[in-house]
């Protein structure tokens, strides 16, 4: 793409907030600059949100709420059809706007736009098949009528790694329920959802029922938000420390959560592994979005036997992996989100080498212009590393080894974490006991992706509460009601 194409997309992204329909300034004209991770440029200046601006966005949810949940579902289906279909025709620019403030390949930016948009479609289609149940209770003495209510106002704090496909995660089924959202983009990565929700307004979203405000102050114009009565949900992607802090704000007001927090995904080849799918897998696992994802493979734990081979084998891989600004031609690697992401890859690094793990390719931070790290492969990481126990969120790929079944399950299991695990055998009795046994909400066998819009995303543990996504996605948003008719 060039330059002038980049400049007339940003040109075409709104600055303001989105509050009852309309596009506005945030009070005081507050504004604030979005980056481009890759070279440190500025490429835009949005709205900054006060507590004011929130309450007001609230205001505006309030007020369609019973407006919006009155909309047939047939209608409420249409509109995120429509949206879908705006999706795919503007991929593109979703793509290049994804990469610009995010840093991620355009190739993986494609691919998030094609997995975001599935949510759309997916939960425009639950819209028309939310039920209940009728029928005579055990007594006789009446007939049971059980019905599903949407939940109301929701708020939405979303992440800064997938702009789009965390955005439609969340807004999707909460269109499709029936209520009216709120919603709060990272700081780091504003414009996509900014960009996405104009595309909602084209769709034909009535006035109010989507809310944006983005903000530098999160915590600040959060808080009023959640403490607010009117607010009936919260749903927030992120690390499980901020998780914990509002959890703590939801319980004041005892509001339905849905949090999907932080991962220590382990990555398990047997001995009797296809080597060839486990080192593609474990590509994938590990570098997609550059190792900044909840899901990203965290901890390699591979039988001893076929260790070496392992780490060879990868790290000749990412020795071949491309470094640079994602939109350049060839690129696989591109710039994490900031300094801290760069300073953080390289602490956990040299902790593990400083322990005895040996380094096969990588391991330090590029100079220049831009927040890039070498794609890494460390091996024979030692019990106690920090790399074994902290959440990565880069890409560094670190392998320990083990000698049996019972030992690969222990060294999952040790975290706090459950979000998801990859297994790699070709021992299917081997494979069932391994779902059995992993302590995560989900898990790959034999593949190294398992996110999909009709799947239902989450993690047990510290990794979160809710499911996102799938069948069991629209129930976050919607409450059960029971109504007892008397027999005539």
């Amino acid at each position: 793409m060039s330059a002038q194409s980049e400049a007339a997309l940003l040109e075409q992204v709104p600055t303001g907030l989105f509050i009852g329909g309309e596009w506005v300034d945030a009070e005081g004209g507050r504004t604030f600059p979005v980056y481009d991770p890759a070279t440190g440029d500025v490429i835009h200046r949005i709205a900054d949100a006060t507590p004011a601006d929130g309450i007001r966005a609230l205001d505006a949810a309030v007020a369609a709420q019973a407006g919006w949940a009155a909309t047939p579902p047939r209608t409420r289906s249409d509109i995120l059809r429509r949206a879908f279909d705006l999706v795919q025709a503007r991929k593109e620019d979703l793509a290049l706007l994804m990469t610009l403030e995010m840093g991620k390949p355009l190739s993986e930016a494609r691919g998030e736009v094609a997995y975001g948009g599935e949510f759309l479609r997916w939960f425009s289609e639950e819209a028309v098949r939310i039920a209940g149940r009728y029928g005579l209770n055990p007594e006789g003495t009446g007939r049971m009528v059980v019905s599903q209510r949407p939940v109301g106002p929701s708020f939405f704090i979303t992440p800064w790694n997938f702009p789009l496909a965390m955005a439609t995660r969340k807004i999707a089924p909460a269109l499709a329920a029936g209520c009216t959202v709120v919603i709060k983009p990272p700081e780091l990565t504003p414009l996509t959802t900014l960009f996405f929700v104009k595309l909602l307004e084209e769709a034909g979203l009535p006035k109010g029922v989507v809310n944006v405000f983005t903000t530098t102050t999160s915590s600040a114009v959060s808080a009023p938000v959640i403490a607010d009565p009117r607010l009936r949900k919260l749903s927030f992607t992120g690390s499980t420390e901020v998780g914990r802090r509002l959890i703590a704000q939801a319980a004041q007001g005892v509001l339905r959560v849905s949090m999907e927090l932080g991962g220590n995904a382990p990555f398990v080849v047997f001995e009797d592994a296809d080597l060839d799918k486990a080192v593609e897998g474990a590509m994938i696992a590990k570098f997609r979005n550059i190792g900044q994802a909840c899901t990203a493979a965290n901890r390699f734990i591979v039988h001893e036997s076929v260790a070496e081979e392992f780490a060879d084998r990868v790290a000749a891989k990412v020795k071949e992996m491309k470094v640079g600004r994602g939109t350049e031609d060839g690129v696989t690697i591109g710039p994490l989100i900031d300094g801290n992401a760069v300073a953080k890859s390289a602490e956990l690094v040299e902790d593990a080498v400083s322990r005895g793990a040996r380094l096969l390719t990588g391991g330090s931070a590029i100079e220049g212009a831009g927040t890039f790290f070498e794609p890494t492969v460390v091996t024979e990481v030692q019990a106690g590393s920090d790399i074994l126990r902290e959440e990565i969120f880069g890409p560094v790929l670190a392998i320990a080894t083990f000698a049996d079944e019972d030992e690969a399950v222990r060294l999952a299991n040790d975290t706090e974490y459950g979000l998801v695990s990859y297994v790699f055998t070709q021992d299917l009795a081997r494979g069932h006991r391994m779902i059995d046994r992993l302590e995560t909400g989900m898990m790959g066998l034999n593949v190294g992706v398992v996110s999909n819009a009709a799947a239902p995303f989450g993690g047990v543990k510290q990794s979160g509460v809710g499911r996102e996504g799938g069948l069991e996605g629209i129930h976050e948003y919607l409450s059960t009601k029971y109504t007892l008719i008397p027999a005539e």
